[in-house]
C-alpha cells in the first residue's frame, strides 16, 4: 500500500499547488491514501470547511491539523460532522471533533490515521505518547492494513522519540509544523517509517510561509507589529510517500516529494506507476 502525507498547506499559494498536484500524484505514485495537513490552510491560520471540500474535490481522503485548528471559529461546529477533518488525539476530553480514524483506502483496506501534537515548545494538552499507546493497542497492524501517525510538533527530540516508541506498531510516524522538510527520513529497526518534518506546502521565499518583512521586524523590534501576512508567490509542495508491506503492514520504502517553487525538487522515481515529468 501507497500512502502520503502532505506537509502543512499554508495560504492559498499552497492550496491551489495541492490541488492542483494530487491527482498527478495518486496517478503517477499509484496512491491509496493522501492524508493533508490543513492546518494553515486559511490564510496561514486555520482551515474552513470550504477549502476541506475544495482539497476532498482534489483527491485528499484525510484532513490533519494542529496547534491552529481552531483559528478559524467557523470550523467548530463544522468539525464534529466531518470525519475526515481530524484535530490532535490529545486535546482534553469534551472538545468538538476526533482525532483518530479508520479510513478506506482505494481497494477498501484500512488505515487508521492519527493525529497527534507533541508538548514540547507547544500549547499545554494531554500526554501524546499514552494516547497513542491507547490507540496502537486497540487498533493493532493486521486489525488495520496501515497506520499512519502525524505528530505535529517543535522539537525533533519528541518527534523521533514517539518513532521510536511506535516502532514495530506503527507504518509510518511523520512529523509536522516546523515548515522545513528534513533529511532525516528513514525506516526504523523494527519498520516504521519515520520523517521528523514533512516540510509545508507553501510560498518558500517566506519566514516558514510568512511575508518575510513582517516576520523580521518581530524579531529586531520586539514589539506588537501588524498580523503576519502570508506569502503568495510559487509553492513548493512538500510530502512523503510510505509503501508499506502487504503482509504485515510496515513499511518498506520511505521518499521524500518536493514539486515547484523554490526548493531542490525530489520525485521518487523507483516509484513511479507511470512516467510522469516533475512540474516545472
Amino acid at each position: 500500500m501507497r500512502l502520503l502525507l502532505c506537509g502543512d498547506v499554508v495560504g492559498r499559494a499552497g492550496r491551489d499547488a495541492v490541488v492542483a498536484e494530487l491527482p498527478r500524484l495518486r496517478r503517477s505514485l499509484a496512491l491509496d491514501l493522501i492524508v493533508v495537513n490543513g492546518e494553515n490552510a486559511a490564510h496561514g491560520f486555520g482551515i474552513t470547511d470550504k477549502i476541506c471540500e475544495q482539497l476532498y474535490a482534489a483527491g485528499c481522503d484525510v484532513i490533519t491539523t494542529g496547534n491552529h485548528v481552531w483559528d478559524r471559529r467557523e470550523i467548530i461546529p463544522y468539525i464534529d460532522g466531518d470525519p475526515r477533518l481530524l484535530r490532535p488525539v490529545n486535546f482534553p476530553p469534551g472538545t468538538p471533533g476526533r482525532g483518530h480514524g479508520i479510513f478506506a483506502a482505494h481497494d477498501g483496506r484500512k488505515v487508521l490515521v492519527v493525529n497527534a501534537m507533541a508538548r514540547l515548545f507547544m500549547d499545554a494538552i494531554d500526554d501524546p505518547f499514552a494516547a497513542v499507546a491507547k490507540l496502537l493497542d486497540e487498533h493493532r497492524l493486521g486489525s488495520v492494513d496501515a497506520i499512519l501517525i502525524d505528530f505535529h510538533g517543535e522539537a525533533t527530540s519528541e518527534k523521533a522519540s514517539m518513532a521510536y516508541f511506535c516502532d514495530g506498531r506503527a507504518s509510518a510516524v511523520l512529523g509536522t509544523h516546523s515548515h522545513v522538510p528534513a533529511a532525516d527520513y528513514r525506516i526504523l529497526p523494527q519498520g516504521t517509517a519515520f520523517m521528523s518534518d514533512v516540510g509545508m506546502c507553501g510560498d518558500y521565499d517566506s519566514v516558514i510561509g510568512m511575508q518575510a518583512a513582517g516576520a523580521v521586524a518581530r524579531f529586531v523590534k520586539k514589539m506588537p507589529v501588524e498580523r503576519l501576512q502570508v506569502a503568495d508567490g510559487p509553492a513548493t509542495i512538500c510530502a512523503v510517500v510510505v509503501e508499506t508491506d502487504d503482509a504485515t503492514g510496515l513499511a518498506r520504502r520511505i521518499a521524500p516529494v518536493r514539486i515547484g517553487g523554490r526548493l531542490t525538487p525530489a520525485w521518487p522515481r523507483e516509484m513511479e506507476a507511470t512516467v510522469d515529468a516533475l512540474s516545472s
